[in-house]
């Protein structure tokens, strides 16, 4: 009910304060990185007289359904998985049109400085979908720590065939992650938030994925929307050497370009 009342707010607010037409782009976004990126599309974008707005969203249930309901005309805060997820677990049918950057996710603690500190019968926080819990039980496993049964696509806790250290799991939702660091051993955390405490996953994540991580954080719209004039334009601004060279000098490192 209380998810139900904020996406109600939320909506409302939309509707009120950001129109959406032909010369009006509403974007829903995550604030670190993605509002900061279309920040710097926004002038590119009045030229051709266009006007971005950008909603910041850090709820993960609303983007989604705003933007299949036509309340936004595109998101810009998930990975093709977690879309792939949503778009069967709600019935939506929302489409990936440009992929913009990769944001590695990354293990981080306030109890230990270093991984191989890492106590028998710790306590790991990883987030409830499958698309993001698959993703830091992969991490986990590349760094030896656990084994996954190889038959599954998108690995749960439930799917360890090996836990060396019997690590005990709890998952949660992504965007409270960061407030579990006090209460865990170690949590998986996306870089989005991680930018959001002042830590750069280059330097403090104890566990990282490498660099040819499929997760790239995408630009999202309704199916059919796609080539319509606004969301052209919206992709073009998007894929420009300016944005390009703002993500490598802005993050260094912690984000990625991925055009």
């Amino acid at each position: 009910m209380k998810i139900l009342k904020l996406a109600i707010a939320f909506l409302t607010a939309l509707n009120l304060n950001a129109k959406s037409d032909e010369k009006t782009i509403v974007v829903g976004v995550s604030p670190v990185p993605h509002a900061e990126i279309l920040e710097v599309v926004k002038p590119k974008l009045k030229e051709q007289g266009y006007e971005l707005v950008i909603s910041e969203i850090t709820d993960y249930s609303i983007p989604n359904i705003a933007t299949n309901d036509g309340d936004l005309d595109a998101n810009f805060f998930q990975h093709q998985p977690y879309l792939d997820e949503q778009n069967k677990n709600l019935g939506l049918n929302l489409v990936k049109t440009l992929a913009v950057h990769v944001e590695p996710m990354g293990f981080y603690s306030n109890k230990i400085k270093n991984i191989n500190e890492l106590k028998d019968g710790s306590v790991v926080a990883i987030a409830h979908d499958p698309s993001n819990s698959n993703r830091a039980l992969r991490i986990l496993e590349n760094a030896e720590l656990i084994k996954i049964d190889q038959s599954v696509k998108f690995a749960s806790p439930y799917d360890i065939t090996q836990n060396v250290k019997n690590l005990k799991f709890i998952e949660i939702e992504g965007a409270l992650m960061p407030r579990t660091l006090d209460e865990v051993d170690l949590a998986a955390i996306s870089t989005n938030f991680v930018l959001d405490m002042g830590l750069n996953p280059a330097t403090d994540a104890l566990l990282i994925e490498n660099s040819n991580s499929p997760y790239a954080n995408i630009i999202v719209t309704k199916n059919g929307n796609e080539n319509s004039p606004k969301i052209k334009a919206l992709n073009n601004a998007v894929r420009s050497d300016e944005v390009r060279n703002f993500i490598i000098n802005r993050y260094k490192g912690a984000v990625i370009p991925a055009f």
